[in-house]
């Protein structure tokens, strides 16, 4: 999942200070999972707002909202015949449903409430790790379903570098080395042979942003082959 976590107070309190009509926008899958933007979280930071507002003397409202999504167009049009009557929207979105949220109402100003983190999972009550860089080129076949790219420090596909030290990672000791877990895991799966075989160099080139991707399955309804 994607992992965000919330701006500091202050800073979403100085973008929503020109604005007297606030509408917060949650999101209710990621953000909500990660306790970043959900209803819950939206609530809270829609009441932290109208006490900092009350205590500087500022007239404001600020009204809530949680979609079950941001980035899907049918989610956000549930709350068409609300926009008009804000002067902002404060999305606690990833940084992508912002952005959908910001293309939909494009009349209006959108704000983002969290900083995106990585793509992730869920370690324990509270805790996040980062284990996927989506980079579009996945070799979890070849390293016992542990991303190098991800988890060393170097991103090496070839390893482990000469620094490792006892299983740990020379950039931090408190870091397990990435290879030495791969090659944990292999050994465990008796897979030790991928450990023998060199990655192919990675794709070093330029790229056109933003990425993007149809399924095969509308390719056809579109009529490509």
């Amino acid at each position: 999942m994607i992992v965000a976590e919330r701006k500091p107070i202050a800073k979403i309190e100085e973008m929503v200070a020109p604005y007297r009509k606030v509408l917060v926008v949650g999101c209710g899958t990621c953000a909500a999972v990660c306790l970043a933007g959900g209803e819950k979280e939206v609530q809270i930071l829609s009441e932290e707002l109208r006490l900092k507002a009350q205590a500087s003397g500022r007239d404001q409202v600020f009204d809530e909202v949680t979609l079950t999504r941001q980035c899907d167009k049918e989610y956000l049009e549930l709350v068409a015949s609300r926009v008009k009557d804000y002067d902002a929207l404060l999305s606690t979105a990833c940084g992508a449903g912002v952005q959908f949220l910001a293309e939909r109402y494009d009349t209006t100003r959108v704000l983002p409430a969290l900083d995106t983190r990585f793509i992730g999972v869920t370690l324990g009550a509270g805790e996040w790790q980062q284990r996927c860089v989506a980079c579009a080129d996945c070799i979890l076949d070849q390293t016992g379903g542990i991303c190098p790219k991800t988890m060393c420090a170097k991103g090496l596909v070839n390893g482990p570098c000469g620094g490792t030290n006892h299983g740990k990672c020379e950039v931090n000791p408190e870091t397990d080395c990435a290879w030495t877990l791969i090659y944990n895991r292999l050994k465990k799966l008796d897979h030790l042979d991928l450990m023998r075989e060199i990655a192919p160099m990675k794709r070093f080139k330029p790229s056109t942003h933003p990425a993007r991707f149809q399924h095969m399955a509308y390719k056809r309804l579109d009529g490509d082959a």
